[in-house]
């Protein structure tokens, strides 16, 4: 009933992070694929391979056994003369050719919780190691992110770009048909041919970094291609201390801490064991020589017994791994603190960067719309002759302008609001 219990939370609290992101499914899906592809990711997933195998091993409790074999060649002979039936002879007390063959057993019968902690710790150490990879899918989630939505500015930015390469062609055009007729000085098509050939290095600029953004899509996820066009990341959006909230609940890395805290707690129970006693079967079982009176003929034996082993001083060696061990406690608790201070920090800035793009993006509106007028406006001043080519380029310039500031705030929004959501630990994939 409680794992059922468990398995529900976690699908509810899986289907509230995806209602609470919205984003494509390409996104998704590039996301997924970098799980099975990054090699990192598979470093941390080796490493609950291992932790699996410490369980295993710490949870061994069965006796052991080891063979012996030995040989000695002894000298002086060890002899004493008796007397035996009125004569007197050298009787042998140890052999010269001492030899020994054993099958030994030894099984601890009680360890006072060694085992059952040292279990645990490796449990804990294990649950560590999955949530360290269920981290790392998380970082390289949102790093997938990050660079989908910079293909996203870049190849928008390329568009804009076109249509301000257009613009100027066509305005070259004119210009060259008006030196043709004489309404025109050569100075004009060269300022023109100018700003063109400036904003085609733009463009190459722009073409470059795209290209490199997509290099780095194809060394997260095996994938060089993407064909999202907007920013259409959304998230719901928080105050701050609920969103730290959020976090604590759902960021791994929160998670993470309370597994070292854990982790530094069952060192301290270990640690308090250190001056158990401890309680042991053991027997064995073979062939030797060495007894009297035929001391040179090996003979079968075995031996059982119990054996009880009772730590008495240790120069309070005990007591300090203990008392460093609680110190550690301390400090992973301490990092906890510093943590929430962090993250609401982190959390305050983001929430403010939000806030300030939807502001910019909403003033961007009616400056585009007033650059583009007056850029329309400066191209027809210019065919009929009461305009000049720097009207056109200035136009041209603003209208630009206003174009990537919008395109800017938009990215930056859309930037943040993935921030916002890794902050929060949301896992919408």
């Amino acid at each position: 009933m409680k794992k059922i219990f468990i398995v529900t939370s976690a699908f509810l609290l899986a289907c509230s992070a995806k209602a609470q992101v919205q984003t494509n499914t390409e996104l998704k899906s590039l996301i997924n694929q970098s799980f099975g592809y990054f090699p990192k990711l598979k470093e941390a997933e080796n490493a609950v391979s291992s932790a699996e195998q410490r369980v295993q091993i710490a949870q061994i409790k069965m006796p052991e056994i080891s063979g012996n074999a030995s040989y000695n060649y002894i000298r002086p002979k060890i002899t004493l003369p008796l007397e035996i039936d009125g004569k007197t002879e050298q009787f042998q007390f140890a052999p010269v050719h001492s030899g020994a063959a054993s099958i030994n057993v030894d099984y601890e019968l009680f360890d006072f919780g060694r085992i059952k902690s040292n279990v645990e710790k490796a449990k804990t150490d294990l649950q560590y190691a999955k949530d360290n990879v269920d981290y790392a899918r998380t970082q390289l989630a949102y790093q997938v992110a990050a660079i989908y939505y910079n293909v996203v500015y870049f190849q928008k930015a390329i568009v804009i770009e076109d249509s301000v390469i257009a613009y100027l062609n066509e305005n070259k055009r004119v210009i060259e048909s008006k030196l043709k007729n004489g309404d025109a000085i050569k100075i004009d098509l060269l300022n023109i041919q100018a700003n063109l050939d400036a904003e085609q290095n733009r463009k190459i600029d722009l073409q470059n970094q795209l290209q490199k953004q997509l290099n780095l899509l194809s060394y997260t996820t095996g994938i060089q291609q993407a064909s999202g066009k907007t920013f259409d990341f959304d998230v719901t959006v928080k105050d701050a201390n609920a969103a730290l909230g959020e976090a604590q609940a759902n960021n791994l890395e929160f998670v993470l801490a309370q597994d070292r805290i854990k982790q530094a707690q069952i060192d301290r129970d270990i640690a308090k064991l250190a001056d158990k006693p401890s309680v042991n079967l053991n027997g064995a079982t073979g062939y030797k020589n060495g007894y009297v009176p035929t001391v040179e003929k090996l003979r079968f034996n075995y031996i059982a017994g119990v054996s009880l082993h009772v730590p008495i001083y240790n120069g309070n060696k005990m007591k300090q791994q203990v008392k460093l061990a609680e110190t550690n406690i301390r400090q992973n608790e301490l990092a906890i603190a510093t943590m929430n201070n962090t993250y609401l920090k982190d959390i305050q800035q983001t929430l403010t960067d939000i806030n300030t793009n939807l502001s910019s993006i909403k003033n961007t509106y009616t400056q585009i719309e007033q650059t583009k007028t007056a850029q329309q406006i400066s191209a027809s001043r210019f065919m009929n002759g009461t305009g000049t080519n720097l009207d056109i380029t200035n136009a041209s310039s603003n209208y630009q302008r206003a174009l990537f500031t919008q395109l800017q705030y938009e990215y930056q929004l859309c930037q943040a609001k993935i921030e916002l959501s890794r902050l929060m630990g949301y896992k919408y994939w």
